[in-house]
């Protein structure tokens, strides 16, 4: 199909549009096939082809890469920095004294920041309505994190898009403990909303509810009547089973406005990528493809590769015979199990390099395969390798 909304077919998306077009981005889906979507989002910066895999680069670079490495990966066209971790090294002032974000780490491509909520909740902050305060994991001293400061911090590193700080209980929790969460990231997102002056800065809301097929529809609807930029959908690929978080996510989505980006937060493995592009999905970012490369695990056509097994010892051939790349197909296993096995972080520089353009051939795929209508039998094929 080659229409520029959403397939007739599922009402639910096709008529829900979100009038306000004045921010500073906008997507433009070009094909659709079922509820799979494929386009681009266009930001003052540039284009973003989506579906679209960020490389998180928490502290301004991604793990064992550096900014040439990511221009000569594709580039990709956007990567992810974390708001709570700049802040407290080197110092958001330090990064707007130096220019801001992009000319800090001398990145041309797109920026996103998260808000630092995944973080700041991992470390069982005390909450109150007005912030979050916790221990630093840099040198144990009290930090406080509003949703004001959040937005301010964003507007110091420059990103181009800046999410609102959530909050994200852990699952499985009690009900009460949800619902609660929802409704004070509903009132979060208001004052983030309030707080956010830059103009060429998109604002994203996040959607929290955890595997609540209810409570993810009144976050959707009630974050949406609050209006952002995009959408994410938080809080999910954190423990659930994929049969808890599909139709947790297939409730956020079918209520989020289709002419807006959806933000899956935190998913990197291929079966949940197709799994979420199947569902309107434009966009993902995790850690995953660079934390198994520094444990000296690639992303191949026949599933996860452990580098570093006695079989690859004598092995000449490439990481995945299947994906030609031209930073990391010309290292044969053998030479990648011996820099494993010795220690060597190059060994974790060659993996990153190839997990990243393995998935940004992946989400090429998907969008091809969107264009072509043939998306479902792809999305058969790769659950039948990542199962």
């Amino acid at each position: 199909m080659t229409d520029s909304e959403p397939a007739a077919s599922e009402p639910s998306q096709a008529n829900r549009l979100d009038q306000n077009q004045s921010g500073p981005l906008h997507i433009e889906i070009s094909h659709t096939d079922g509820l799979a979507r494929t386009g681009k989002i266009i930001t003052p910066r540039g284009e973003i082809p989506t579906p679209v895999f960020m490389p998180v680069g928490t502290r301004a670079a991604v793990k064992t890469l550096d900014t040439g490495d990511l221009e000569r990966l594709g580039p990709p066209p956007i990567i992810l920095g974390n708001t709570y971790h700049l802040m407290e090294r080197p110092g958001a002032d330090l990064i707007e004294q130096m220019g801001g974000l992009h000319k800090f780490m001398d990145w041309s491509g797109h920026m996103l920041t998260d808000s630092g909520g995944y973080q700041i909740f991992s470390l069982e902050p005390k909450l109150t309505e007005e912030c979050a305060t916790f221990r630093s994991v840099y040198d144990g001293s009290y930090v406080e994190l509003s949703p004001e400061r959040s937005v301010r911090v964003q507007e110091q590193l420059g990103a181009d898009i800046a999410m609102v700080l959530d909050v994200c209980p852990p699952l499985p929790s009690a009900m009460q403990v949800q619902i609660d969460a929802v409704e004070r990231t509903l009132r979060w997102a208001e004052r983030s909303k309030a707080a956010h002056t830059r103009t060429e800065q998109a604002q994203f809301g996040i959607v929290q509810g955890g595997v609540d097929l209810d409570l993810r529809r009144m976050s959707a609807t009630r974050t949406v009547e609050i209006g952002f930029d995009g959408y994410a959908i938080g809080g999910l690929s954190v423990g659930e089973s994929r049969e808890e978080m599909i139709p947790a996510l297939r409730a956020a989505t079918d209520l989020l406005p289709a002419n807006k980006p959806r933000y899956f937060m935190g998913l990197g493995d291929p079966r949940g990528l197709v799994e979420a592009v199947a569902n309107g999905v434009d966009m993902f970012d995790c850690v995953l493809p660079t934390r198994l490369a520094r444990h000296g695990t690639a992303l191949t056509s026949v599933g996860r590769l452990n580098l570093k097994n006695l079989k690859f010892r004598d092995d000449d051939g490439p990481i995945d015979p299947n994906f030609d790349h031209p930073l990391s197909s010309r290292f044969s296993r053998a030479y990648i199990r011996h820099l494993l096995v010795t220690n060597e972080p190059t060994a974790g520089r060659i993996i990153t390099l190839h997990n990243l353009a393995w998935l940004a051939d992946l989400t090429d795929q998907m969008a091809k395969a969107i264009v072509a209508g043939t998306f479902e039998q792809l999305r058969t094929d790769i659950l039948e390798v990542w199962q």
